[in-house]
């Protein structure tokens, strides 16, 4: 009896001390079949580890037991891969509509976007606050990179932009950026002359800043680059230094009414310079192609049914009007410019990714821009993408590669690896094979949070209510 008692104890000893040597995680997804954006590898068979905000381990499945943890997932016949980056979004609205732009946050959640890159609007203070309160776990929401107010010329063309009229005036709106701490700089061509967009690029340059947004079509996008351009938003300024005819056109009508002509006189063997010369200065270019084809299409396509129309604000649904009057106006003028621009745009995205120019996916929705939904409108934009000749892969490396690489963040974030970030998106079928499978999630982990699909539709019905 004394010996099977020892027995007993010796087992619960060694038991105890191997269960203690355990490591600790808190949460554990198994059975995980990881996908890798960078190789297009599908690796089966892994168990990804998760403490706090932070990958801790990625490991084969055989060695599970090395690890405990208080929340398991098993991702058995799923496919895990980073969180996606939406790289053009927009929050705005004044502060009367400030409520409805924070009802947005959880639509970029339920459709898998982990980070989101705000191009300038006019309630800053509000988007810093959310910043702050996501990145702490009070708020429910994407990480947030933004850009704070955008820098236009005289009397700007949005609400809450800093006034930038001479090169004497850049200084102190790059000052008043700085306190306000933002992460990059956007710039618009309300007003803004083409001495002051070089003056800017110039400037932020040597405050260690990124740059990108509009350019006056006064301005030369190769001068910009020379200067340090970091970015261009939209395609009219690369596709305006791929026509021979672009300096004659400037000289006549320094406007977008020469967009037309610009179209039409592309040139492919000098576009093929113009990517090169973006490829070797590394200028992120973000074509928002979804956009481009739902203005192009805002008159003929009835939105009255769309499915994301109940989580819309009224106020927010508001603003649409004005893109719908503007291209009843360019209609009844006969102006079908938008519909060329949106034809080109998709022919150049093919030869843009053959010549390395790196691309980022921005769908641009938020308030003013019609019918382009938070969330759902990024799935459209990589769509487009494929649609215009690139794979699944190439697609989602413009989000979930180039994005944090644009904020040199690459070290965190892109890959399912040790020390990265656990911004994680679970799918049910594989991307690799059909983009919209994109549109299949299981759950997503974002800033220490597990949510799971049913808790997405939760937020959502709250936000719909």
């Amino acid at each position: 009896m004394k010996k099977a008692f020892f027995y007993i104890l010796l087992f619960s000893v060694l038991f105890s001390a191997c269960n203690s040597s355990r490591e600790e995680a808190e949460v554990l997804i198994l059975n995980a079949t990881i996908l890798d954006i960078a190789s297009g590898e599908e690796i089966p068979g892994k168990m990804i580890a998760i403490s706090g905000d932070t990958i801790q381990a990625v490991l084969d499945m055989e060695e599970k037991d090395n690890f405990k943890a208080a929340k398991t997932i098993d991702a058995k016949r799923k496919f895990v891969m980073p969180g996606l980056w939406d790289m053009h979004v927009h929050f705005r609205g004044g502060d009367t509509l400030a409520v409805e732009n924070k009802d947005l946050l959880p639509l970029f959640l339920a459709y898998g976007i982990t980070t989101v890159r705000d191009a300038g609007g006019d309630i800053t203070t509000n988007v810093l606050n959310w910043r702050k309160k996501i990145g702490t776990g009070e708020l429910t929401g994407p990480t947030i990179f933004t850009s704070g107010p955008k820098l236009d010329g005289p009397n700007p063309a949005w609400p809450g932009s800093i006034e930038v009229a001479t090169p004497e005036d850049i200084p102190a709106a790059l000052d008043a950026l700085e306190k306000l701490e933002v992460d990059y700089v956007k710039m618009y061509d309300g007003s803004l002359s083409k001495e002051v967009f070089y003056g800017i690029i110039a400037a932020a340059e040597e405050r260690g800043y990124k740059t990108t947004g509009h350019m006056p079509m006064s301005a030369d996008i190769l001068e910009g680059v020379d200067l340090g351009l970091d970015g261009s938003e939209h395609l009219y300024y690369v596709m305006k230094a791929c026509s021979p005819k672009a300096d004659s056109l400037t000289r006549v009508n320094p406007g977008y009414g020469m967009m037309n002509e610009i179209i039409d006189t592309y040139d492919e063997e000098l576009a093929k310079q113009v990517f090169q010369r973006l490829k070797d200065q590394q200028v992120y270019i973000t074509p928002t192609l979804h956009i481009g084809k739902t203005l192009a299409e805002v008159l003929e396509v009835d939105h009255s049914k769309d499915s994301l129309l109940p989580y819309i604000g009224d106020g927010i649904i508001d603003t649409y009007r004005g893109r719908i009057q503007s291209a009843k106006r360019a209609k009844s003028a006969g102006n079908s410019m938008r519909n060329k621009m949106e034809q080109k745009s998709m022919e150049m995205i093919r030869p843009m990714y053959n010549a390395g120019v790196p691309l980022l996916a921005g769908s641009d929705c938020g308030p003013y821009n019609s019918f382009v939904y938070p969330g759902e409108s990024l799935h459209s934009e990589l769509e487009r993408f494929v649609a215009s000749g690139l794979t699944p892969r190439e697609a989602l490396k413009t989000s979930v590669i180039n994005g944090p690489a644009f904020f040199e963040v690459q070290d965190s974030y892109g890959s399912i690896e040790k020390g990265k970030k656990a911004d994680i998106l679970i799918l049910k079928k594989n991307p690799f094979s059909d983009i919209k499978n994109l549109r299949q999630v299981s759950a997503i982990l974002a800033n220490g949070q597990i949510f799971t699909r049913e808790e997405l539709q939760e937020m959502l019905e709250t936000v719909k209510q």
